[in-house]
């Protein structure tokens, strides 16, 4: 079995700071992070459904949706931001 990290190896500051510096980035960084979670919980949800793990593919396949919903809704901010940013 694969082993999951409680924490993420290469960053040691803690959730609470890497989620103030996702914060940080600018809309379209954020989107585009986003919609990659979004994809990798998705596949994840894949090879659940496969193990004939319905309630967790089930799960993880709505957070893939709510993900991908999160990352048009900031990309929408970026539409709104972009134009009075100096990109």
């Amino acid at each position: 079995m694969a082993k999951h990290n409680k924490y993420l190896e290469q960053y040691s500051n803690g959730f609470e700071n890497i989620a103030i510096e996702l914060g940080d980035l600018r809309y379209d960084s954020l989107a585009e992070f986003l919609e990659l979670l979004s994809l990798k919980l998705h596949k994840d949800s894949l090879a659940d459904k496969e193990r004939n793990r319905i309630k967790l593919s089930t799960e993880l396949l709505e957070a893939s949706k709510r993900l991908k919903e999160a990352s048009e809704n900031i990309d929408s901010a970026w539409t709104i931001c972009k134009p009075y940013m100096d990109v």
